[in-house]
């Protein structure tokens, strides 16, 4: 894949899409995403309060960072394919979640003693991404 050659548009775009999906995602489940990690908002607000701003910020910069890369990763599996449409990059997202991202979360998640349900929670966050992603990235094309 070369570099210059690459639609940074279509990774850009991507990203951004995804990143604004989870923010409405976790805004919509953020009581059984609370309750999945055992914690309530009490809880939640007091971490947050000893937190500088940067601190406060790093999660949500390393979601777009993540999905920048997520998104560069999948443009370069479509080249490999050469599959840029919309249907090939919704089964690149999907293959690549089931395969990689759902198979690790849930390991992680199990050895991290995590109730079945954030994986559950978490797990339908990332394949909405990685579905966005693809159709984005697949439908913007080379």
């Amino acid at each position: 894949m070369a570099f210059l050659t690459v639609n940074w548009l279509s990774i850009v775009v991507a990203a951004v899409a995804a990143w604004i999906f989870g923010g409405v995602y976790y805004t919509a489940l953020s009581k059984p995403w609370l309750a999945a990690q055992g914690k309530t908002l009490e809880q939640c607000k007091q971490e947050q309060a000893g937190k500088s701003g940067l601190a406060k910020a790093t999660p949500f910069i390393l979601a777009i960072v993540g999905e920048l890369i997520m998104a560069w990763a999948l443009y370069g599996i479509l080249v490999h394919l050469n599959a840029f449409t919309i249907r090939g990059g919704l089964i690149a997202g999907v293959l690549s979640w089931f395969g990689f991202v759902l198979t690790t979360m849930t390991v992680n998640n199990a050895f991290g003693g995590h109730k079945p349900m954030l994986t559950v929670i978490d797990g339908a966050a990332w394949l909405g991404a990685l579905v966005i992603i693809g159709a984005i990235v697949g439908g913007m094309g080379r």
